[in-house]
């Protein structure tokens, strides 16, 4: 929830919003946008009453969210009918209110609302007045609840105890998994420390050992050899042996010396040779040229590399799992006869066994894990010692009952992950589904959300990075500037930066994690929002991201007709790929130049 969301249903009468952070770190005046009529001034240290509220702030972090003292001394001045809006830095899980709790009991201050922020540096907000009789409550939408006075203490003694006696048990249930976690994790490591993977990766480990110093001994005796050849063929060296069978043998080597130079001066240009032994037939010998050492080194050793942005994983896979993680990641699937080779020369992010493809019926490492195949145990076991070895993450996809291959639970996993696989967007059909349903599985169930789980046990390139969307926008005065404001943070899908002429004012966004920037976009989805006036609603973005991942198109947004999730010919872009958008090119010839484009009806109400 944004700030001025939680503030406006409780400025009914309020003419003055009195702000006690105007020292600190945090800038709040840009987050109110305050009607017409509300003057915003900074504390003088007045009692606050009818007409007003008073802004404070309290967080972990006393130089950026002001300290508790602060706190007490702004609720000693509240006088009957002034209101407070009490700003956290703290978590809503970590809320420390038991602290301000007696001194707003104290001072006759009754809270009328709670909820949590979604902001870098404030997390939730509390709505309180200063009365002498108990006040109507408000609902989630900030309606006020009519009852009377003895209704309302009723509803709040009834909610204190089963609201605490809830909260104890969640608070029982949350110490009780930690200290699973943690027993688990312990025995985790005690199992790597004494196993039989351990000491097959560590025997794995010296044989890529002894085979890396194999390999560069071969490699200086290859560079020896080039510069003996070079040597031998040199002219400087015929010359010398030419020079040395004359002096041996005056007589007939004096009479032969001339001839012999005459020749070595009319192939000096000549490149040296080699003779290739080994021939397969009888014949000529050939000839090939020898080269330099400093060349031959570099054609051995030359390569190119580049920054790694998809997760890439080498994995015992489904059909259908392979073919689902490839559109986000790269997939190298591995069998029996040459998974470790694999896992050598790919260097994947994670080595990924799904349990359903050793539960399967029929595919190469069916019946691994279930104590019918030793062999592809083995097979298994070596993989997963050459993952470790080479410093990979192993991971155990657990989308089957563990019952199904209960060997696999005796291999030393980095982490297990016990989800499906999730579901590819484009093998949904939308008129049957419906659009709720693909927002659903955009959100929680698709392929893509499972790799980002991966993604980030690994440490690999998180794939919903492919999500990002720049909204580009040129707002000309304060109206323009909350109404970007509301329309960016109102998005069910947010977008990742704004890219304005001029931050100015638009400090809101920011604190919300929307990055601003001044130039070019930068996230792989472009939205041209110049034109503020237009209505958007809430599930515009996610609506358009739900369609570009069900087709796999370059721009999308409304065709020419009443067309909805079909490929057409023309469309206004409201959602196009950075690469399209940079380019310049008039939307008329982007399907001429092969760019796919897709209709979705975006103003659908949500």
């Amino acid at each position: 929830m944004r700030l001025t969301d939680l503030l406006r249903p409780h400025l009914d009468g309020v003419t003055t919003v009195v702000d006690t952070t105007a020292g600190d770190g945090l800038r709040l005046a840009p987050y109110l946008h305050l009607p017409t009529g509300v003057e915003l001034r900074e504390d003088d240290e007045q009692p606050v009453g009818e007409g007003e509220l008073v802004l404070l702030t309290y967080g972990p972090d006393p130089a950026l969210h002001g300290d508790e003292e602060r706190c007490r001394r702004t609720l000693e001045r509240m006088r009957p009918g002034g209101r407070g809006l009490l700003l956290f830095g703290h978590r809503p899980a970590e809320l420390p209110y038991h602290t301000l709790l007696d001194d707003l009991v104290t001072h006759r201050c009754q809270v009328l609302r709670a909820a949590a922020l979604d902001y870098a540096h404030l997390h939730a907000g509390a709505v309180f007045a200063r009365t002498d009789e108990l006040l109507q409550l408000h609902d989630w939408f900030g309606r006020p609840v009519p009852s009377d006075g003895l209704a309302t203490a009723l509803r709040i003694a009834d909610e204190y105890v089963l609201s605490d006696f809830v909260s104890r048990a969640v608070r029982a249930r949350a110490l009780d998994l930690e200290r699973t976690a943690e027993e688990a994790a312990r025995a985790l490591d005690a199992a790597r420390d004494d196993s039989t993977a351990e000491r097959l990766a560590a025997a794995v480990r010296e044989k890529e050992q002894l085979a890396a110093a194999l390999r560069a001994a071969r490699d200086r005796v290859g560079v020896l050899e080039a510069r003996v050849a070079m040597l031998e063929g040199s002219t400087s060296l015929r010359v010398g042996r030419a020079l040395v069978a004359a002096a041996r043998s005056p007589r007939r080597g004096a009479v032969r010396l001339p001839g012999e130079l005459y020749g070595l001066w009319r192939g000096r240009r000549r490149a040296p040779v080699s003779r290739v032994a080994g021939a397969a037939k009888p014949g000529p010998e050939r000839e090939v040229a020898v080269v330099a050492d400093d060349r031959l080194h570099l054609a051995h050793r030359a390569l190119t590399s580049a920054p790694r942005d998809r997760l890439v994983l080498a994995g015992v896979l489904t059909d259908r799992t392979a073919e689902d993680f490839a559109a986000d990641a790269v997939v190298n699937r591995l069998l029996p006869h040459d998974g470790r080779l694999l896992v050598e020369r790919t260097d994947p992010d994670a080595v990924v066994v799904q349990l359903g493809a050793c539960a399967a019926e029929s595919g190469p490492w069916s019946l691994a894990g279930t104590g019918l195949a030793p062999d592809l145990d083995r097979k298994l076991a070596e993989l997963i010692a050459e993952a470790r070895a080479s410093g990979r993450a192993t991971v155990l996809w657990r989308d089957a009952p563990a019952s199904a291959a209960p060997g696999l639970a005796q291999f030393a996993w980095d982490a297990v992950l016990d989800m499906d696989t999730g579901v590819r967007l484009s093998r949904l059909d939308p008129a049957e589904d419906g659009r709720e349903l693909l927002r659903e599985a955009f959100r929680q169930e698709s392929t893509r959300v499972r790799l980002a789980e991966l993604a980030r046990l690994t440490g690999a390139p998180d794939p919903l990075a492919q999500r990002r969307i720049s909204v580009v926008a040129a707002p000309r005065d304060p109206a323009e500037v909350a109404e970007l404001t509301a329309q960016v943070l109102g998005q069910l899908h947010r977008p990742a930066e704004v890219v304005v002429p001029d931050p100015a004012g638009l400090g809101e966004l920011e604190a919300a994690g929307v990055e601003l920037r001044q130039g070019q976009p930068t996230a792989p989805w472009v939205t041209d929002w110049t034109d503020l006036a237009e209505e958007r609603p809430d599930t515009l973005l996610l609506d358009l991201m739900c369609a570009q991942e069900y087709s796999g198109a370059d721009a999308l947004g409304p065709g020419p007709a009443d067309e909805d999730y079909t490929f057409v010919p023309t469309l206004r872009p409201l959602l196009v790929r950075r690469s399209l958008f940079l380019s310049g090119l008039p939307p008329e010839s982007w399907s001429g130049g092969g760019h796919r484009l897709f209709a979705v009806r975006g103003k659908e109400p949500a």
